[in-house]
């Protein structure tokens, strides 16, 4: 497959992941159910609004995705880049997208904060708000607060498609907002499984290489054996996710992805159980999208889904900037004339 469908297989598969989840985030399986029949929710519903609509997942991924080319603008021209200082900086450029005040003053230049659709609340984590209310922490620096919640995780994947050394990588991206390990492990957890499935891989060897790189953090790991296991069974997808978790804190939204995606044929399969639970379905929809959307490409995802999909211009520019710069990295020309036009070095 080639590398660009990948690319936009990633975020957009992610998107829809998410704008499947967001009408239903908060509710139970049974009130799923009730809403939208036996099976659950299969098509985008309300949500904010609008049908399509994606949440603070989609939103920080994509500031996830600048704060990695920022990083790689900076360091190519000036030789050097403090790649989790350009990422505490894009953090804060979305944490005014949500109309507050970073408590350090800097310009929010670049061309992703001009899209004025971006400029939406819609139900950021608790423990992302509080971070970025005190700047951000530096992942060298003493860790800022205990939260392992799913915040870290669900806006990684770009790591995995750009970044050398992913797992060390997606986990230090998760601490800017997430002091407890468990908090960081499965983002970088995810970054391994979208390098390696990008590179080729198959779902099943990507999950391994998942599995072994968090070796150290025997919580993660005994939730993917949880989680390749329940894939083989024959249990309802609803049970089998509810027996892993809701989704709320990393360890098990990642898990609870990983599932789905052993357990689905298809992008649009995998999407569907990720987000039919009790728990964080919109974060959980998101995470399996994106490794779905790796490993089958832009072309898997439903023709229904993108045509009604908030923001898929913006979410599109952004894999082919990623692409781009993978596929064949700008010069110092290039990059003057262009991309730090863009995305600048800041």
């Amino acid at each position: 497959m080639e590398s660009r469908s990948r690319f936009l297989g990633c975020l957009l598969g992610g998107a829809v992941g998410d704008a499947l989840g967001a009408s239903v985030e908060f509710m139970s399986f049974e009130q799923i159910r009730k809403a939208h029949g036996e099976t659950g929710i299969r098509d985008f519903a309300p949500a904010y609004g609008k049908a399509g609509a994606i949440t603070d997942d989609t939103q920080m991924t994509l500031f996830t995705a600048e704060g990695i080319i920022r990083a790689l603008v900076h360091g190519s021209i000036k030789g050097y880049c403090d790649p989790f200082e350009t990422m505490r900086r894009s953090y804060l450029r979305w944490f005014i997208t949500q109309n507050e005040r970073p408590p350090v003053e800097f310009r929010p230049d670049g061309w992703l904060i001009t899209q004025k659709e971006l400029f939406r609340r819609r139900a950021p984590g608790k423990s992302v708000m509080a971070a970025l209310q005190e700047g951000g922490y530096h992942p060298n620096d003493p860790p800022g607060n205990d939260s392992m919640g799913c915040g870290g995780v669900m806006r990684v994947a770009p790591v995995g498609l750009l970044m050398e050394h992913p797992f060390e990588f997606g986990s230090k991206t998760a601490a800017i907002t997430h002091g407890h390990p468990l908090g960081q492990a499965p983002a970088g957890c995810l970054a391994v499984l979208i390098r390696a499935i990008a590179e080729g891989a198959d779902i099943e060897d990507a999950t391994k290489a998942a599995r072994e790189s968090a070796k150290e953090f025997s919580k993660q790991v005994d939730l993917i054996d949880q989680a390749i296991s329940l894939s083989q069974s024959d249990a309802l997808a609803w049970k089998a996710i509810h027996s892993i978790g809701g989704g709320w804190t990393a360890p098990d939204a990642l898990a609870i992805a990983i599932f789905a995606c052993l357990r689905g044929q298809t992008l649009e399969e995998a999407v569907v159980i990720a987000v039919n639970h009790d728990g964080d379905s919109d974060s959980t929809g998101s995470i399996a999208g994106q490794i779905m959307g790796t490993l089958q490409g832009s072309e898997a995802i439903p023709e229904r889904w993108i045509e009604s999909l908030e923001l898929k211009s913006v979410i599109e520019q952004v894999a082919l900037d990623l692409y781009a710069w993978h596929e064949s990295p700008p010069t110092a020309e290039q990059i003057a004339a262009d991309w730090w036009v863009r995305y600048p070095g800041s």
